[in-house]
């Protein structure tokens, strides 16, 4: 085990970790958001890849709470299923199906567009379901049975305004203490179009007054695929006092799918339709270039640390797919100068999108604590049995080591020595645990040293979700620690470039490579760090799945890094890096 201890202010540092208590989605690699410049470190950062999720995940709704997001979408319309994930990678995510209709009632059929929410104290879910037939659809509510997403719920019965009128993709809208309900609906008994509407309501799961006409489908593209005509997926997002409704347009089964947007004036009265300004064109639209297929039916979420807003939608990669192959996925929303969000064109499956803002940190208040001597981070998934990179946030003004045990089921436990800081400074300590395939709770006991704990982290970067170029492929595998690793071709340069790579201050770091070399005989590869410091690693040879562990030592700055791997001499398999431990600073 190697020790660090490298000093940054407590005060900022204890801000940081009350940020991240806030709720909290983003975007790619387009703009550096340097959160090391600062003195303050939030994480080692890192990149991921949409889709979010290996599984169909259409009608995405997303809530983060407590340290963890819970994602529930409709699941083949029977059920009602959430996943929950300590970050936006749901990929190795638990599943759990939270609740089941009741046969032969009028909500037994076609559930759709499940939609979660932390609402006045409980979670609620919204759904809409038929007995079968589509002009049977209507909305209803399920109210938690106890303080935690994934456990029981009550049925409390139909959302409806005095109309009860087909209803679809409803959701709450908590505005200036008040209460509404938001949901795509028609305005007789045909299918000729879906309306955007609104109604007060009294609590969580009664409407209470009349319901307001906000949107029809009058634009071109919003009528695009029809008859019938769209507007549907309503999303609420906030913003600086300002309220926004995102909505989807065009027909749901055609690529031309779309996210618009619904602007309510400043201070103006939700209910009063005529506040309410729609822009004439869609924020997202299909992207041709990109494969990126029908975005919609959005959510909007914001990252661990609340300092950013993140919009979470599906789509598909064909623009033949219609209903099927729609996948979550994900990106940071853009702010203008005059208060109007910017989503962006949707990123294509091949972008390495910067991790949401302190992503990949577990604090102490999101951690299980058992009296003095045990504090415990459960979520942790691994794809297999195998070393992980182990990193202590800490204070420790005792003038004395001291000693931490951390563990992970049944595995060895690992011994971990804090060093004095000084008062009102923070330490942070390196070290490796194993953990098991599939969810892991880590363990850490230590009497006074687990007061002195400010956070952990497991600063691993996986290869999969660095940007690649085209001399290097996805390799698919349960044998690899995230499910997946990325073979390089001889002599392809930037092969895979792991960007946002931060550490807690500058300094000389060891980092770890793991990578087979299948070949009969030792390979070199060069590794590059932020354009400069090159290094020439030594890959023994092996056989196909045998992976070998390479650590060099190399100078990081305090701002994101960027580690390049490239200029193989040989075909090599690239599984993740990690960051070990800091020699000095």
């Amino acid at each position: 085990m190697k020790t660090i201890r490298k000093r940054i202010s407590l005060i900022a540092v204890l801000i940081a970790a009350v940020i991240i208590l806030l709720s909290g989605v983003f975007i790619m690699n387009k703009t550096n958001h340097d959160t090391g410049a600062d003195g303050v470190y939030n994480g080692h950062g890192g990149t991921f890849k949409n889709t979010l999720a290996p599984i169909d995940t259409p009608d995405p709704s997303i809530l983060y709470r407590n340290g963890y997001y819970y994602m529930t979408f409709t699941h083949n319309g029977t059920d009602i299923m959430i996943m929950k994930s300590r970050t936006l990678d749901f990929n190795q995510a638990e599943r759990k199906v939270v609740w089941y209709p009741p046969i032969d009632t009028m909500y037994s059929a076609n559930l759709w567009a499940p939609e979660i929410q932390y609402i006045q104290g409980k979670y609620y879910i919204y759904f809409a379901a038929d007995d079968g037939k589509n002009e049977n659809h209507r909305m209803y509510a399920l109210e938690s049975e106890t303080d935690y997403p994934m456990g029981s719920y009550a049925f409390k019965g139909q959302v409806t305004d005095s109309t009860n009128k087909w209803a679809i993709d409803g959701l709450a809208l908590e505005h200036e203490d008040r209460l509404y309900f938001v949901w795509s609906g028609w305005e007789g008994d045909l299918n000729i179009q879906q309306n955007t509407y609104i109604a007060p309501m009294s609590n969580p799961y009664t409407i209470s007054g009349p319901r307001v006409l906000l949107s029809e489908p009058d634009l071109d593209w919003e009528k695009a695929g029809g008859p019938p005509f769209i507007n549907e997926g309503q999303a609420i997002l906030k913003k600086d006092g300002r309220l926004f409704i995102a909505y989807s347009g065009a027909g749901s089964w055609t690529p031309f799918y779309s996210i618009g947007l619904l602007a309510l004036a400043p201070d103006a009265d939700p209910l009063d339709a005529s506040k309410w300004n729609k822009a004439e064109q869609p924020l997202m639209k299909m992207y041709g270039e990109a494969g990126v297929y029908g975005p919609g039916h959005n959510t909007f979420v914001r990252s661990p640390d609340g300092t950013e807003d993140w919009i979470v939608y599906h789509a598909t990669s064909g623009d033949a797919d219609g209903w099927n192959n729609r996948k979550a996925r994900a990106q940071r929303i853009e702010w203008q100068a005059d208060g109007m969000p910017v989503f962006g064109a949707p990123l294509s499956l091949d972008t390495a999108i910067e991790v949401p803002s302190g992503s990949g940190i577990f604090p102490v208040q999101h951690g299980i604590s058992a009296g003095e001597d045990l504090l415990s981070f459960s979520g942790i998934p691994s794809a297999i049995t195998a070393k992980a990179p182990l990193l202590v946030h800490y204070t420790n003004d005792t003038e004395q080591e001291l000693r931490l045990q951390a563990g992970a089921g049944d595995a060895a436990i690992t011994e971990i020595i804090l060093p004095p800081t000084k008062p009102n400074e923070a330490g942070y300590v390196y070290a490796e645990l194993m953990l098991a395939e599939g969810q892991n709770q880590i363990d850490l006991h230590g009497g006074q040293a687990i007061k002195s704990i400010i956070a952990v982290e497991l600063p691993r970067f996986e290869a999969e979700y660095a940007q690649l170029s085209l001399d290097s492929e996805l390799v698919e595998s349960p044998l690899r620690s995230n499910g997946r690793s990325v073979r390089i071709l001889a002599g392809g340069k930037d092969a895979v470039r792991f960007g946002n790579v931060r550490v807690p201050a500058k300094g000389t770091y060891t980092l770890r490579l793991k990578v087979s070399n299948p070949t009969d005989s030792e390979q070199q590869v060069q590794l590059t760090v932020n354009g400069g410091g090159v290094h020439k690693l030594a890959v023994p040879a092996g056989e196909r799945d045998q992976f070998a562990e390479v650590e060099v030592n190399v100078k990081l700055s305090a701002a994101a890094n960027t580690v390049i791997i490239g200029e193989a001499t040989g075909q090599l398999e690239i599984d993740y890096l990690d960051i070990l431990s800091q020699l000095h600073g």
